[in-house]
This record gives structure tokens, sequence and C-alpha cells, in this order.
């Protein structure tokens, strides 16, 4: 059973509207866990029509959703990059997840958050609450979390609207023909292979834009712009050109010059994030240096 203290924000919306928001879970799926009485408000059962309380107490049971625990932990290598009262941007290192999982049980943002005593935003899953988009595990670079409902809500809307301007840096094998392109091709799960990702006919649409800014004998750093965010979209789209980014075995790059450049990951960095603020209105931007694996293994690359 999953436990929520309803936010100030959501004061008055209708049980089902405000559950789905605080929960992560369809409004369909809310609305059988209603029918089957599944869900309390303050202690009794509560119905579709029910509106809700800044402060009330909502239970949900759901019987086919896998709890996955959330458990604070300070991560090292975490850096707070900003933080106001509706947004706070993390640096987030290699070996880190956005939030817990089933199957993996190493360190998260979400549950550093947790465990340097900031609040963040109860709508979402509880164990993606304030997360309004992910980075891989290996991936390192800037994250948005948001603290304050209206900041999830309008996120998670700039987002979804591809307002948000994502720029990452990637070292891929070779050079790419043109310098400069866009792909688009869309991704689903790879129905052979578990954690791995594809182009397949009926995936989801994605577009990737990239641009060569140095071109080396045995690699290229390219910044890529997403329009769209699917899972692993910029490894998927590098190894249908045949340039995987380096350190990238899962996509067919080449494990000898990963163990040339002392990479145990791929070469892949989110170093800017630029959006308007969800509630001052302005546009922020947050810049990332390059961490040291991925700082050395450029300079070899260089030195080539």
């Amino acid at each position: 059973m999953s436990v929520h203290l309803v936010p100030d924000g959501l004061d008055g919306e209708r049980v089902d509207v405000a559950a789905a928001r605080m929960t992560g879970l369809s409004r369909s799926r809310i609305e059988t866990l209603i029918a089957e009485g599944n869900v309390q408000l303050d202690g009794r059962q509560a119905t579709k029509s029910d509106r809700v309380t800044g402060g009330a107490l909502l239970e949900i049971e759901d019987p086919g959703r896998p709890v996955v625990s959330v458990v604070p932990r300070e991560v090292a290598g975490i850096s707070i990059v900003h933080d106001d009262a509706d947004i706070v941007v993390v640096d987030k290192p290699a070996g880190v997840a956005a939030h817990p999982t089933l199957g993996w049980d190493g360190p998260s943002v979400v549950e550093h958050l947790a465990a340097a005593g900031f609040r963040v935003s109860t709508s979402g899953a509880h164990e993606r609450q304030g997360i309004v988009q992910r980075l891989d595990v290996g991936t390192s670079g800037l994250m948005v979390v948001a603290k304050s409902e209206i900041a999830y809500t309008r996120l998670k809307n700039a987002f979804r609207a591809r307002t948000v301007d994502k720029t990452y840096h990637a070292l891929v094998q070779g050079r790419l023909d043109p310098f400069e392109g866009t792909v688009e091709a869309s991704i689903g799960r790879d129905p052979n292979h578990d954690w791995k990702m594809a182009i397949i006919a009926d995936g989801r649409h994605s577009v990737t834009h990239y641009a060569t800014l140095e071109a080396h004998r045995a690699a290229s750093l390219l910044e890529i712009h997403l329009e769209t965010g699917r899972t692993h979209q910029i490894r998927v789209h590098m190894a249908a050109l045949h340039h995987p980014c380096v350190g990238d075995p899962l996509y067919g790059a080449d494990p000898v010059l990963a163990a040339k450049l002392g990479l145990e990951r791929q070469w892949l960095h989110a170093t800017q994030l630029s959006f308007q603020h969800p509630t001052r209105g302005e546009q922020v931007t947050f810049t990332s240096d390059y961490p040291d694996d991925l700082r050395h293994a450029l300079e070899l690359v260089r030195s080539w």
C-alpha cells in the first residue's frame, strides 16, 4: 500500500485526478482501484466523485503493482547546481540512476535528495516523485527535479511540448558523413534482448540532431540536441549510423578502444539544460563540465 499526504496544490481536485498525479498511475487504473475499494481518503473508502483537500491522507492499494522502496542515502559525486523553492538541478555522476527501479540496487538521485533533506513534489509514483526527466545510469550530467506541484506539472508539460533544450556531448567511433544531420527513427524495446532498445517499425517517434565539434582519427566529439527523450535514444541512433558511443558495448562499441581510453561506461554527458522557469517565467540555463573519466579519454583521443 502507498500512503500519500495530498499537497495544497491539489486541493479541490477529484480524488481520481489527484491520485493519478501523485502515483503516476493512469486515471483509468485509479478508477478501477476506486471501484474495487482499494482507495481510501482520510480513512474511508473513496468514490470517484470525492474531492480532496490539502493535507488529506490518501491510501492506495494496487495489488498489480510491484513495490519499489526508496531508501534515503547520500551519494558521493552528486552535486547541486541550483536550488530554489520550485526546482533543484543536480549534476549526476555515472553509476547513479534517476530513481529506484526493480532489479537496480545501486544509488539514485531520488534517494540522495531524500537523505540530503530535500522535499520534492509528491506527484508521480512513490519512487519517482519529482522526477520529470531521466538519464541512463551510465550517462552523467544535468537533471532537473521538481520540488513544487506546479513545477512538476509545468516541467512535465514543457518536456512533452519539446520546449526544453537538452544538449549532450558524445564521443562516438569514427567520423560522421555528413558532419551534421538529423536522425529520425522510431525506438522501442528490442524483442530479442533484455535491457536494450532498438529501432523498430512500431516504436515511439524519436528525433536526434547532431553536429561534429571535433573529428579525430579514432573518434568524433558531437554536440547533440534531442527533440524527444526516449530510453537510450542517443545510443540507439548513433549505433544506427554505425558510430556507437565510445565505451558502449551494448550498442556495438569496440571494447578494445574503451580499454585503451580507460572507459568503463559510454562517453555521453548531459552538458547543458535550458528551459523556462516554471514559476518565475524567465529562461534559465545550466551547464556541466566533463567528469574526469570523460575528459581523460577525450585528451587521449586528441593526442592520437
